[in-house]
């Protein structure tokens, strides 16, 4: 019977042990490992991912949300640049990234906005969620429920600075579509995340954001840091009129994050690059066989627009307006160059090639402009794909 039991208790000791171990590996496999992804930014592709859908603490990267709500309320001139914003005693205790507002003062949109970009201070991000949202608690449901109607379906936002919050998370994925979004949905207002330096009373802030320093053709997002979180950031680069968005988090140290970063952008670029190179080439060869679409793989052209945005929006208006071969189809926006400029078309694509000559000519019989497409089998963005393989943008909430 003793035999037994102490038989018994060096097993039960031994699986404790073995379970202990085994807890502890996926322990630090949950969390030292990191998570990234990057995508083409005009076509929702996805370049290269790992662990892009790990569950992660977002940090200051919380700060694009206050941002992206921001910029909306600004389009529908619920606020402008030059409005002066209440500094509240909660917002003035905010640490430890701050400007130093004290309560009582008030701050500039303008100046908020860039304290939120440059310095990531914590009280300007809630200087602008009671500013639009009455309470930052408040404010906090309304950016969960923007990135939710945005495609960010596994975020969950709690305050509008990122600072700790065990009930806040994001993933990588989620972020490049927030990225994206801003990108494409306020470009009158991207350009300030090019921001590297501003004043305030008389002191001069400058951004910590050295990627924005140091790679060529990076223009923004935000960095982010908590001792849960690690070394976040998200960030877009353009060259040669290819422009990706990265995001890589979870980083033990801002070199590292920094270096994988732009390792992934780097590569990103360059595929896009070699890619257009090839589709060049092909072009150009007089041995090249005419593509012929197969079924699903026409579309219909709407025409060229100045901005990503009106092509988006007259494409959805033509999806909306009661045709109803159109209603599951996607909205294809690329650019082109014409001359010095830049034109976007809109196009709705995954269409066979009799509903899109039916479509076209029915349209044309409304005075709308329109030609029928063939898309390349191997662009068709309408053929069935995962997450894995492209991301689509959502529209403004």
């Amino acid at each position: 019977m003793k035999a037994k039991l102490g038989l018994s208790i060096k097993q039960l000791i031994f699986s404790f042990l073995l379970l202990s171990i085994l807890l502890i590996t996926n322990i630090k496999g949950a969390f030292a490992s990191t998570s990234s992804i990057i995508i083409d930014a005009w076509s929702g592709e996805v370049l290269s991912s790992s662990g892009a859908d790990i569950k992660r603490y977002p940090a200051s990267l919380t700060k694009l949300m206050t941002l992206y709500i921001t910029f909306d309320a600004l389009e529908k001139g619920i606020i402008k640049l030059d409005d002066e914003l209440p500094v509240s005693r909660n917002a003035a205790n905010r640490s430890p990234s701050k400007l130093g507002v004290r309560a009582g003062e008030t701050i500039s949109v303008r100046t908020a906005i860039l304290a939120l970009i440059v310095k990531s201070a914590n009280d300007c991000a809630t200087v602008l969620a009671e500013g639009l949202g009455y309470t930052e608690e408040n404010f906090a449901k309304t950016m969960t429920k923007v990135a939710h109607e945005l495609g960010m379906k596994n975020t969950t936002f709690k305050n509008a600075s990122g600072l700790p919050n065990r009930a806040q998370k994001t993933t990588a994925r989620d972020m490049a579509l927030l990225g994206a979004a801003v990108y494409h949905h306020f470009p009158q207002y991207y350009e300030l995340f090019s921001t590297k330096k501003f004043e305030y009373k008389g002191r001069t802030y400058y951004t910590h954001n050295y990627v924005l320093r140091d790679f060529e053709g990076a223009d923004g997002m935000k960095t982010g840091y908590t001792n849960a979180a690690g070394f976040n950031i998200v960030t877009s680069a353009e060259r040669n009129g290819k422009r990706v968005i990265a995001v890589t988090m979870g980083h033990n140290t801002a070199k590292n994050r920094d270096r994988q970063i732009a390792k992934m952008m780097d590569k990103g670029l360059t595929r896009l690059a070699m890619a257009d190179h090839i589709a060049d080439s092909a072009a150009e060869s007089p041995l090249r066989e005419t593509v012929i679409g197969p079924n699903n793989s026409w579309g219909i052209q709407l025409g060229a627009f100045s901005n990503y945005i009106k092509a988006r929006n007259y494409a959805e208006e033509i999806q909306e307006s009661g045709y109803s071969r159109l209603a599951d189809k996607l909205i294809a926006v690329e650019p082109h160059q014409t001359g010095s400029a830049v034109v976007y078309r809109s196009r709705i694509i995954g269409l066979n090639k009799n509903d899109a000559e039916k479509i076209c000519n029915s349209l044309k019989k409304s005075n709308k402009s329109c030609i029928v497409v063939a898309v390349n089998a191997t662009e068709d963005e309408n053929q069935p794909s995962s997450e894995d393989n492209e991301l689509i943008l959502a529209h403004k909430f």
